[in-house]
């Protein structure tokens, strides 16, 4: 249990987990990257040189309201 409180509806101690991602050569999480998404020639995003951050998620177990959070490095 945590302390963290729900932003939609004020509930206090979210549910810790992950987002997933499923796609070709993942690494079975999802990543945040800085800066406007750009699409290279073949309709994939430019990622060369931006930085990255792992996102941890966090659910209210009341209204299912998901909380996200860019943290550390990746």
């Amino acid at each position: 249990m945590n302390n963290y409180r729900c932003t939609y509806c004020g509930t206090v101690g979210l549910a810790e987990g992950f987002i997933e991602d499923a796609g070709e050569n993942s690494r079975g999480y999802a990543r945040w990257i800085e800066g406007a998404l750009e699409r290279g020639i073949f309709g994939g995003a430019k990622r060369m040189g931006r930085p990255r951050r792992q996102i941890e998620a966090f659910r209210c177990p009341k209204c299912g309201h998901l909380e996200l959070f860019a943290t550390g490095a990746v």
